[in-house]
């Protein structure tokens, strides 16, 4: 299991290096982890993508 330091540092890694894309990216590896019956990582990578939310903030219009 990562630690919680671990996904703030990768959540804000990938969205220095994909911008809002990262969101979507990590969300695609959860499903494929999801499918190949990998419940802990993506367990990770959803916490990942919800830590990516945050740090994006709320939606303006």
């Amino acid at each position: 299991m990562i630690s919680e330091m671990q996904i703030h540092t990768i959540a804000r890694q990938m969205l220095e290096k994909h911008g809002q894309t990262a969101i979507a990216q990590a969300a695609q590896n959860a499903v494929a982890c999801e499918s190949k019956g990998d419940d802990e990582e993506a367990r990770e990578w959803r916490h990942i993508e919800d830590a990516m939310k945050m740090m994006r903030g709320p939606h303006q219009s």
